[in-house]
């Protein structure tokens, strides 16, 4: 009961982490086996050594990855604020001239 409200399981699950560092594309994906799926407010830990794709190639790694689940509370949280948070994302700028 509090598990489910407030969360800390944890699932461990192999995962296959693709990495592609072109002129098209500058992405990194993780993909869990067994069709196990991560939800909001859940945080993943990909385990291993860290990984370094040179400039044009693209690479797959197999990896173990620990998925500690949120609770409700953590859950319901997340929903709520997660647009709000987006905006950090972005930036705004409304001059003329942009100085660093």
């Amino acid at each position: 009961m509090l598990r489910t409200l407030f969360g800390g399981a944890e699932d461990i699950v192999d995962c296959t982490v693709e990495i592609s560092n072109t002129f098209e594309s500058l992405h990194a994906h993780v993909r869990f086996d067994g069709g196990v799926t991560v939800e909001p407010g859940d945080a993943v830990i990909v385990h291993g050594s860290p990984i370094s794709v040179p400039y044009g190639d693209q690479a797959e790694f197999r990896r173990t990855a620990t998925i500690r689940r949120a609770g409700w509370f953590e859950r319901t949280w997340t929903r709520l604020t997660g647009d709000f948070e987006f905006m950090e994302l972005c930036e705004f700028s409304f001059s003329e001239k942009a100085t660093l």
